[in-house]
């Protein structure tokens, strides 16, 4: 048995890690601003020590948009030197390197943070989840017309599906950065939200925009895309099917 921290173990993927390694037999600590006893804001790290206290693995899910992924990282790594942890485990997104939205640049940061902390790393990119599509299909819809950005496309992938690759590297050795995890079909998103409208029930008409800037264009490109790895089997209807 081994003893693993997950941050974000609230969260969409936390969650569902923290239950895998838990039914494998694993002693697993969660870790988030609101979660007892390990109640910890990674940004400001206090009470991390003794979270991080007698861990072998870390699986870091805890991440926002809304900033602060860096200086969170660098009180984990900090904290995890101290304790002697064996394994950090980083879930990245595909195109952190490629797309230049804020929030990517921010995961890309992390990831070296992580490779030069001199702890045993690993580090997996996935496409986005599912349920991050679901969510934004779902604010687009609250308007007569259903808004999706022209020549884009999306390759989700079920939340389960990473989970269970990450604890498998979870209780692996430290592997460094391993293959991405694409879903399982790279699928223009005005197709993705006429998929969201049928399965909701709503009548919208969809109607695709034509966006500016670098981040339009990385994304139009594919950037975030993963084709050559699509080794999810959940596909975006089945998705809806059971929501």
């Amino acid at each position: 048995m081994t003893t693993i921290l997950v941050t974000g173990g609230t969260g969409t993927l936390g969650r569902v890690v923290t239950e895998r390694l838990r039914s494998a037999g694993h002693e697993v600590r969660t870790l988030s601003r609101h979660s007892q006893p390990y109640a910890v804001d990674l940004r400001e790290g206090t009470g991390l020590d003794a979270a991080v206290e007698g861990v072998e693995v870390v699986v870091h899910c805890a991440s926002t948009p809304r900033g602060g992924d860096e200086q969170a990282a660098r009180h984990l790594i900090e904290a995890a030197r101290k304790a002697g942890v064996a394994h950090l485990v980083y879930i990245s997104i595909v195109g952190v390197d490629r797309v230049p939205l804020g929030y990517y640049k921010a995961k890309l940061a992390v990831e070296r943070l992580i490779e030069e902390s001199g702890l045993g790393w690993t580090v997996l990119r996935t496409t986005q989840f599912h349920d991050l599509v679901l969510r934004l299909l779902d604010t687009a819809a609250k308007l007569p017309v259903l808004v999706s950005p022209s020549g884009v496309s999306d390759q989700p992938i079920d939340v389960g599906e990473v989970a269970d690759r990450l604890a498998e590297l979870a209780t692996a050795p430290p592997a460094g950065r391993v293959a991405d995890m694409g879903g399982p079909e790279v699928r223009a998103f005005t197709d993705l939200a006429r998929a969201y409208l049928r399965a909701t029930g709503r009548r919208r008409p969809v109607l695709p925009v034509r966006l500016a800037g670098k981040t339009y264009r990385a994304l139009r490109a594919g950037g975030h895309l993963a084709p050559e790895r699509a080794v999810g089997k959940g596909t975006f209807e089945e998705f809806l099917a059971r929501r």
